[in-house]
């Protein structure tokens, strides 16, 4: 009973030197549903679980603008991030990197480089684990962003303000199972298509075992020569393509399993 002294104080060291209101807004972000990132020779992907939405829901107007979708956010132009936790706490901080950028922007006439930005919100976050009277905020986030100096990039970070650069990265329900396929399934030099059906791949295994265009949410970040960077939100239709492919992928490989079963078998 000892240790629920310490569990409202968000500023406040147990015992065993722990911030349990950290540590509980890590555990509700365990809970959302997955989001995962990779890094590819075209560019930065994300790839995210959908939750089930209302046929009433009107969200097509920010994907068709490449601003928004239900966990993908555009934050400039080089930059985008994907929201695992409280979406209403990811929108404050949302907000902030938003101006941050602009701000940025107006100031040295140049987009912020994608490091400063998330190390300054990461500031925000390990605020709010010292201030009284604040709570954690419950969201992580994974970045996708392009610069002049470091090319593409992958961050993450947690509620506590802690934050870190990545090949592939996966957070929220079930990370544990992607990681570990990101681990084995990831390629250096990989092509975007090659990621996009990874992620499905992943959602697949992540989720219930079966895959629908109505679950999956994709974005990823590209640069052409000469050219600035790129955000974009894939559409149903471009989903739908890779979510296929995917099935046709499993049923060979259910098959080929068979297979081996049956040979197996036969030579017992």
């Amino acid at each position: 009973m000892a240790g629920r002294r310490y569990d409202t104080k968000t500023t406040i060291f147990s015992q065993e030197g722990r911030l349990y209101q950290v540590e509980y807004a890590m555990t509700a972000i365990g809970h959302a549903p997955m989001t995962l990132g990779m890094r590819t020779k075209d560019g930065v992907l994300l790839v995210a679980e959908k939750q089930p939405q209302s046929a009433l829901i009107d969200s097509e107007a920010g994907v068709e603008k490449n601003i928004s979708a239900e966990k993908m956010f555009m934050i400039d132009e080089h930059l985008a991030v994907s929201v695992a936790g409280w979406t209403a706490d990811a929108n404050t901080l949302l907000n902030h990197m938003r101006l941050t950028a602009q701000r940025y922007t107006y100031s040295h006439s140049e987009p912020i480089p994608v490091e400063n930005l998330v190390h300054q919100i990461c500031d925000i976050k390990q605020g709010y684990t010292q201030i009284g009277g604040l709570r954690p905020f419950g969201v992580s986030f994974l970045y996708a962003g392009w610069d002049n100096g470091k090319g593409f990039q992958l961050y993450h970070s947690d509620p506590s303000g802690n934050f870190s650069a990545w090949k592939a990265n996966a957070i929220g329900q079930n990370y544990d199972v992607a990681q570990s396929m990101l681990k084995t399934d990831w390629k250096e030099g990989m092509t975007m298509e090659e990621g996009m059906l990874l992620g499905a791949k992943i959602l697949s295994k992540t989720t219930d075992g079966s895959i629908e265009v109505s679950k999956v949410e994709m974005a990823h970040l590209t640069k052409n020569k000469g050219e600035g960077a790129k955000f974009h939100i894939c559409t149903d239709a471009e989903v739908s393509v890779i979510v296929e492919e995917t099935k046709k992928m499993q049923a060979e490989e259910e098959k080929q399993k068979e297979k081996e079963r049956k040979e197996k078998g036969q030579s017992q």
